[in-house]
């Protein structure tokens, strides 16, 4: 496989997970971001917890989404995050997500 094939197919995997991701955002209430993964998910609950000295997140969501391209199944039922690194959790705004009809703002 030449690179450039490498890379067309790696692009169509993105644009086919930024269109999934398009049809599933309205079924969840957070989005939540780490170092490595991107989720969306219904249920967030996050752990500040200390350890000889270091701090750390622990993270469980339930029904979750993940955005992997990798991943054969993206939605999970829960999911286990320990992480020493930033988290962001942002309730989503439903009103916010609604598309119009027309495609035009009202």
């Amino acid at each position: 496989m030449a690179a450039e094939d490498l890379e067309n197919y790696e692009s169509d995997l993105e644009l086919q997970l930024y269109r999934e991701y398009k049809a599933v955002v309205g079924l969840f209430n957070y989005v939540v971001e780490t170092e490595r993964r991107f989720y969306l998910a219904n249920q967030v609950d996050v752990k500040t917890l200390t350890d000889s000295g270091e701090v750390y997140f622990e993270l469980n969501l339930t029904d979750a989404w993940v955005w992997d391209i990798y991943r054969q199944g993206r939605f999970v039922k829960t999911v286990k995050v320990l992480t020493f690194k930033d988290v962001n959790v942002e309730e989503l705004n439903r009103d916010e997500l609604q598309i119009p009809k027309d495609g035009l703002p009202s």
